[in-house]
């Protein structure tokens, strides 16, 4: 099955030469860098204070409780209906639907529909609408401090675990497994500190909400739904503890992703002493702490260039998710449009759907990829340069950007690399 392909397969033999594909994302981001340095000398972009405010009819449909309720409902009744395919359905991810509902239409769906409609799981999440159902405590006690989105990031690296290196990824057992303990964590959580928990802990919710700064929707300080641009989106990401380490976590993943399905990774696990699973993990947590280490070496220099700069590690981490929606887009858009139309068709009856040919051939599936990542990377470099010229002084500004710029490419070079070795 597909799905327990990792995304885009053998993309190790697309058809794209990596000398242009090198040269082509380098290019594109010299020339950005120097764009931006010699025309942009002030922050353009204004956060969640920005944008053009909606019609009124739509801003009270959108807020309007029984959308609300609505939504809540469908969300619920979605996850029912998966679990009811985990506990009677067969144990066969080329019969059973539900394998695809998590690996594709979840994971992978919730980016463009973040991108299109803003947070969506915030209103969709089933484990909002049970705890609605439950009792509820009088006096919830307040999230601790700096909790910030930590819990969320755990939840997600273990969801990546799930789905690059456990043993049986699509087996109803493993994903009956996987869904109770986030159950669990979700409601003992939200029935100690309230609804608010979720914000912070629920790791699909808080990948969405981040997808969710690059939506032309979105919503202004006083509450009005605006459309905007995605940088003041971007711009107004909350510098939370915990935000470094979810958007390493969603770049780490990816990249190992990118090298699961290399001929020398797959050698390298069938023939392990320590055992595939184990080895796979191995990788993962390496490609995790391999983004991490490089980001964290770009903070401390930040910090060198500028002592007076107070958050190096968090205020620039917004820049990093382009080029996280950059490596998603490249890595899992065949799977989407491919697995996520026969996951439907299951759902709806269909035994042993086939899987539809891809909608690009590989030469156009690597253009693709390429222009993804490169895109995300461009995107990264113009959302750090207004946050740069906002917190160094003018004469620094470009300067200080240097550790960033050279991030960008370790990271551009890395993710082609991928796509193309």
């Amino acid at each position: 099955m597909t799905t327990l392909a990792h995304g885009v397969g053998a993309r190790h033999d697309l058809p794209l030469s990596p000398f242009y594909a090198y040269a082509g994302a380098f290019a594109a981001l010299f020339v950005s860098f120097l764009a931006l340095g010699l025309m942009w000398s002030s922050s353009r972009f204004h956060g969640d204070r920005s944008g053009k405010p909606l019609p009124a009819v739509l801003q009270r449909l959108a807020d309007a409780p029984a959308t609300r309720t609505a939504l809540r409902l469908l969300g619920l009744a979605a996850a029912t209906t998966v679990l009811l395919h985990l506990l009677i359905g067969p144990d066969d991810p080329d019969r059973n639907p539900a394998p695809g509902a998590v690996y594709v239409l979840l994971w992978v769906g919730l980016v463009p529909a973040s991108l299109l409609l803003g947070p969506v799981w915030r209103l969709l999440n089933p484990l909002r609408a049970l705890h609605a159902l439950l009792p509820a405590p009088r006096t919830p006690r307040p999230l601790p401090p700096g909790l910030g989105i930590r819990p969320a990031a755990a939840g997600l690296l273990l969801f990546a675990w799930l789905e690059l290196a456990a043993p049986e990824p699509a087996s109803s057992l493993t994903l009956l497994t996987f869904l109770t303990v986030l159950t669990a964590a979700g409601l003992l959580g939200a029935a100690r500190h309230g609804p608010d928990w979720f914000a912070h802990a629920d790791p699909f919710e808080v990948y969405s909400s981040l997808l969710a700064r690059l939506s032309p929707l979105g919503r202004r300080t006083d509450g009005r739904l605006v459309l905007r641009s995605p940088f003041d989106g971007l711009d107004s990401t909350p510098q939370t503890p915990g935000l470094v380490a979810t958007v390493c976590v969603l770049l780490g993943s990816t990249a190992y992703d990118g090298l699961s399905d290399h001929p020398r990774w797959l050698t390298t696990l069938q023939t392990s002493a320590l055992g595939p699973a184990f080895t796979a993990t191995l990788g993962l947590l390496a490609a995790v702490a391999l983004v991490a280490a490089l980001y964290g070496l770009c903070a401390g220099a930040l910090r060198l260039l500028s002592r007076a700069l107070a958050h190096p590690l968090t205020s620039f981490a917004h820049s990093l998710l382009p080029i996280a929606l950059g490596y998603l887009v490249a890595h899992y858009f065949t799977l989407l449009v491919t697995e996520g139309p026969r996951t439907v068709m299951m759902a709806a009856g269909t035994d042993n759907a086939p899987v539809p040919a891809p909608p690009l051939g590989p030469g156009g599936l690597a253009t693709l990829q390429v222009l993804a990542v490169v895109t995300g990377h461009v995107l990264g470099v113009v959302a750090a340069h207004d946050r740069a010229v906002r917190l160094f002084p003018p004469a620094r500004a470009v300067a200080g950007q240097l550790p960033l710029f050279a991030l960008m490419i370790v990271y551009t070079l890395g993710g082609i690399g991928l796509l193309v070795a």
